[in-house]
């Protein structure tokens, strides 16, 4: 068992994204839906639910890493040829509860807008090749 101070990622987490990469703050994950350019930032701070569970410092830190991620879901969705409309960022947490930041770019034809993306069921796996892709741009980024 993994004592309660240790970061760790959720599993629902694990079962509909990637982790690409570490930011100084936060684990960078790739939303597995190829519907949206779509990150989700997780810091890594154990026990967090909320934002003022984070210290003034990490908050901080969180609001560089959410622009940082927005200038990066900008660039992915050039990269597959689909610039945005929009730059939706929310940290929800009413299904799974740990703190995180969702970064999703949206397109007016994107087949839910104007409505949320979140819990919409319809999700599209992204292929190999477009996971490859992104996930190196990202880590590149």
């Amino acid at each position: 068992m993994i004592p309660a101070d240790v970061f760790q990622a959720d599993p629902a987490f694990e079962a509909g994204s990637l982790h690409v990469t570490d930011w100084p703050l936060c684990q960078v994950r790739l939303q597995d839906d190829a519907r949206f350019t779509w990150l989700i930032l997780l810091p890594r701070v154990a026990g967090t639910t909320e934002l003022e569970d984070l210290n003034p410092g990490q908050r901080h830190e969180l609001m560089n890493e959410m622009i940082r991620a927005g200038d990066l879901v900008r660039r992915l969705a050039q990269q597959v040829g689909r610039p945005l409309d929009k730059l939706n960022m929310a940290a929800i947490g009413n299904v799974t509860a740990q703190l995180h930041v969702h970064v999703v770019g949206r397109r007016r034809d994107d087949g839910l807008w104007p409505d949320p993306v979140w819990g919409r069921p319809g999700a599209r796996p992204l292929t190999e090749d477009q996971k490859q892709t992104l996930m190196r741009v990202i880590r590149d980024f």
